[in-house]
């Protein structure tokens, strides 16, 4: 114990004495006599000198590039960030680059401060000696334990680049899926709240301009239009209470999903028992357990490590409750397939075909088939409901508006009748 709290204290010493990378903008010509300028990552002017130096750059003026008086803006580091990355060191690495001038390389083609930092902070922390598993594991925000300990089955096993471009592939993968479904919310949620902000200011500004040319009539209104004209009225009296109220409810929910684990998980049975997303949900989940099944299970990790990873990644508080279950089971002896049959929330063909994957010994490649199948299906599902969507939408707006236009003209036309 006290040499494992020796040897943490060392790498933090190491990890603290590396240096600093900073960035120097220079102005130069290059060999062919062309003026050529940019920006390049070291540790001091001399070495960004000496390196330019060596790219062929005679530089003219080399500066630390200036900070901005407010300070950098940073964008969030997403998890497409981290897919690409993982391409971008699983290409070098299987080319032969050595791991610290990949880091470089990635950091230089990098326009995200935030990112960059983050790349440089790997570095530096590989750099003093580290491996690559830990300076991962310093940022679990942005790495998880599924992550990590890939890198670290690639590392111990001398196969880093294979293990990379697994790593890579699965967080594509994983990615396009989150994607695919995003963009399938996107629109009707983006077409929804044009509804809302149009029928507000039909109510608020539009409607009183009828209801001002209607008083001058001297004739009882139909219903339908007193019933608009006291939606407007409240619309007018109290539209600061209903959007801040809007907003609270929003900040509320999502604190609260943030902070109590019990909410979040009701939150996540609920989305699965949902008409129409439900379903979609429950298959990109199993699509996310094939898949991260398969890629911890090819690296080598066992089968009990791996399940309690895939708990971790599987993006829904009640699957993620069944693997931890199945890994128990698993423990005990249990066959997966049994494991997974017990819990009674995986469609059958995951059944079937982690059954002839135990049988046969290629549990791997059955569970990427699985995988596949799930992510097409996926895929054709979200499709179809972005198709599906667009007319009831447009059926919606067409009700919303049209019924204020003609709750405001309905007097006008009995007018005309009467006269």
């Amino acid at each position: 114990m006290a040499q494992a709290q020796a040897a943490r204290a060392a790498q933090t010493a190491r990890a603290a004495q590396a240096p600093r990378t900073e960035t120097y903008k220079y102005q130069g010509k290059d060999r062919r006599g062309n003026t050529v300028q940019g920006e390049v990552q070291s540790e001091s002017l001399a070495l960004a000198k000496a390196q330019l130096r060596k790219q062929g750059v005679v530089t003219q003026t080399v500066r630390k590039k200036p900070k901005p008086l407010f300070g950098e803006r940073k964008k969030a580091i997403t998890p497409a960030d981290i897919a690409i990355f993982s391409r971008q060191l699983a290409t070098m690495m299987k080319a032969g680059v050595p791991l610290v001038q990949s880091f470089d390389i990635v950091a230089d083609g990098q326009e995200n401060v935030a990112f960059r930092e983050l790349v440089v902070s790997i570095k530096n922390d590989v750099s003093s000696g580290n491996s690559l598993a830990s300076a991962l594991a310093k940022h679990p925000r942005h790495f998880d334990d599924l992550f990590c300990n890939l890198v670290h089955a690639g590392e111990q096993s001398g196969k880093l680049d294979s293990m990379l471009d697994r790593v890579a592939t699965y967080k594509e993968k994983t990615e396009a899926l989150k994607a695919k479904i995003k963009k399938a919310l996107t629109y009707p949620i983006a077409v929804i709240l044009v509804a809302i902000i149009v029928t507000t200011i039909l109510l608020i500004w539009v409607v009183p301009q009828f209801a001002e040319t209607f008083s001058s009539f001297g004739a009882d209104l139909p219903a339908f239009t007193l019933m608009v004209l006291h939606m407007s009225e409240f619309m007018q009296a109290y539209w600061w209470v209903i959007l801040g109220g809007i907003a609270a409810g929003g900040f509320a929910f999502k604190e609260a999903r943030f902070r109590n684990q019990k909410f979040a998980d009701w939150v996540d049975g609920v989305m699965l028992k949902l008409p129409i997303i439900g379903p979609i949900l429950k298959e990109a989940v199993v699509a996310r357990f094939s898949r991260t099944l398969c890629t911890t299970f090819a690296a080598g990790v066992p089968l009990v490590e791996a399940l309690e990873s895939v708990a971790g990644a599987a993006g829904n508080a009640v699957y993620a409750k069944a693997i931890r279950q199945i890994r128990d089971d698993v423990t005990v002896g249990t066959q997966l397939n049994q494991a997974i049959r017990t819990t009674g929330m995986f469609p059958m063909m995951l059944l079937h075909m982690v059954a002839i994957g135990e049988e046969s010994g290629a549990l791997d490649a059955m569970l990427d088939k699985v995988a596949s199948h799930f992510e097409t299906s996926v895929d054709n599902k979200v499709d179809g409901l972005t198709a599906l969507l667009e007319p009831m939408i447009m059926s919606v707006l067409g009700v919303l508006v049209g019924g204020l236009m003609v709750a405001m003209y309905l007097p006008i036309f009995m007018l005309g009748s009467v006269m």
